[in-house]
C-alpha cells in the first residue's frame, strides 16, 4: 500500500483527565472534510507517552471507527520495549488500522543489529505494514540510511520511514539506499516541500491539525506539477510551522486548537501550558493567518 500526501499527527483531546471522545471524533471529521489525505493517532503529538494501554487502544479504535475507511490510518504502536510494541501493533491490526508507525527504541539506544532484531520480532508476531519513525531529537539515536536498508531487507513489512531529522542529505541517502519504492514521509513541517522534491511521498504533520486543507493543498500541488503553488503554500505555512514549535510539541498545537474552539486546552503532565509570552505570540500568528 502506498501512502501519499498530508497525514495529520492527531492530538488527543482530554477533558477532566480523560480522553474527550466527542472532541476527538469532531476533530477527525473536520480533518477529512478539509481534505486531509490520512491521519495518525497515538503518535508523539497525540501524547502517547502518557496514555495508558487501555486509552491508547481506545484512541486508535475511535479513530478507525470515525474515519470509516475514507482515508488511511497509520496508528502509533512504537515502544522501546519490543514486547510492548508487539502488543500495540497487534491491537492496531485488530482495530483495522492500515499501517503501524514505530518510533525507534529510545533511551536504551539499540545498535543497528538491535534495530533489525526489534522489527523482525514485531513482524514475526504481527504482519502488517510498518513505518519506521526516525526522530533523533527524541530518541537520542539516529537511524542511518544503511541501517534502514538493512531493516527493509530483513523485514518486508517495513515499507517506509518518517524522517524527522530535517537533514535533506540523509533523506536523499535513504532514497538511494532503500530504493524509490520505499516511502519517505517528512517528519518535519518545515521540510515538506524539499522532501517531496527529492523523492518523498508526503508528510506526517503537526501543523495540519490546525490547517489540514493548506497542507493537503501543498502536497496536491506538488504532485500535479504546480511547483509555484506548492512554493506559495510552503511560505504561507512557514509562520504557522514556526508557531507550532515555540515550545515542546504538542503544547502549542493543542493551545492553538483550543483557541480555535476545536478542543479543550488540557494537557497531561509533565506537559504544562504555554508561557503567557508564547501564548500571545501564538494568538498573534493565528490571527494574522486568519484562523481566529
Amino acid at each position: 500500500m502506498q501512502f501519499q500526501g498530508a497525514y495529520t499527527a492527531l492530538v488527543t483531546p482530554f477533558r477532566n483527565g480523560a480522553v474527550d471522545e466527542e472532541a476527538y471524533r469532531a476533530l477527525i471529521e473536520w480533518q477529512i472534510e478539509q481534505g486531509i489525505h490520512g491521519v495518525v493517532p497515538c503518535g508523539t503529538t497525540g501524547e502517547s507517552a502518557t496514555l495508558s494501554h487501555e486509552e491508547h487502544m481506545r484512541v486508535i479504535s475511535i479513530c478507525v471507527e470515525q474515519v470509516k475507511g475514507r482515508v488511511p490510518v497509520i496508528a502509533g504502536a512504537g515502544s522501546n520495549n519490543t514486547r510492548e510494541a508487539i502488543e500495540l501493533t497487534r491491537f492496531a491490526k485488530e482495530a483495522k488500522a492500515d499501517a503501524a508507525l514505530h518510533i525507534t527504541p529510545y533511551y536504551n539506544k539499540p545498535t543497528p543489529a538491535g534495530l533489525v532484531a526489534h522489527f523482525k520480532a514485531i513482524a514475526a508476531e504481527v504482519s502488517m505494514p510498518f513505518v519506521v519513525y526516525n526522530v533523533p531529537g527524541r530518541t537520542a539515536s539516529n537511524v542511518l540510511p544503511s541501517t534502514l536498508a538493512a531493516i527493509r531487507k530483513a523485514v518486508p513489512e517495513v515499507i517506509g520511514v518518517k524522517e524527522a531529522t530535517a537533514n535533506l542529505t540523509q533523506i536523499s541517502d535513504v532514497r538511494e539506499c532503500c530504493g524509490d519504492d520505499f516511502m519517505i514521509l517528512s517528519g518535519d513541517d518545515f521540510t515538506v516541500l524539499p522532501t517531496l522534491a527529492i523523492g518523498g511521498c508526503g508528510v506526517i504533520s503537526v501543523t495540519s491539525n490546525i490547517v489540514p486543507s493548506l497542507m493537503a493543498q501543498l502536497c496536491d500541488a506538488f504532485f500535479k506539477g504546480d511547483i509555484a503553488k506548492a512554493q506559495e503554500l510552503h511560505f504561507r505555512l512557514s509562520p504557522l510551522n514556526r508557531a507550532m514549535f515555540i515550545e515542546t510539541n504538542p503544547i502549542p498545537v493543542k493551545t492553538a486548537l483550543a483557541m480555535m474552539g476545536r478542543i479543550g486546552p488540557e494537557l497531561r503532565l509533565p506537559l504544562v501550558p504555554l508561557t503567557p509570552e508564547h501564548e500571545k505570540s501564538l494568538r498573534d500568528t493565528l490571527t494574522t493567518a486568519g484562523l481566529l
